[in-house]
């Protein structure tokens, strides 16, 4: 019996063609279905990480606010003054409108100018420091 086994397993030398052809018809779908998928997750991280940025500049801008205590009604930020506040920031045409409200005394924040806003408004709008935090 063992020798039938031998026999049986030298006579065979490789794959056949239609073995061949469907080992790649399968890594081919697998590899239709993947591609996509990979490409949407890498446009999402990208997204995320601006409006992360989007968010970063907003916390700076509350930083500026508690440190400074701006006497304004309404007090707009630049990279100016934020750049202590905040490291590695790719774009850097951002404004920050700080509007502070007399009868609550609370503070709002507006960012402008920024990669992040397209994402969550506009082209031309603002985005709130709420908008940034839902997206």
């Amino acid at each position: 019996m063992w020798q039938r086994i031998k026999a049986s397993a030298k006579s065979e030398k490789g794959f056949t063609l239609v073995e061949l052809l469907a080992v790649i018809v399968i890594l081919g779908i697998v590899a239709g279905i993947a591609v996509p998928s990979i490409g949407g997750i890498i446009n999402k991280a990208e997204n995320d990480a601006k409006v992360a940025e989007g968010i970063s500049i907003v916390n700076a801008a509350k930083l500026y606010v508690t440190s400074n205590n701006p006497s304004a009604a309404t007090t707009t930020l630049t990279k100016t003054e934020l750049d202590n506040y905040l490291d590695n920031v790719k774009n850097d045409t951002y404004t920050v409108t700080v509007k502070k409200d007399q009868s609550s005394g609370k503070y709002s924040y507006e960012l402008k100018n920024h990669n992040s806003v397209r994402l969550v408004g506009d082209k031309n709008a603002t985005a709130t420091e709420k908008e940034l935090l839902e997206y």
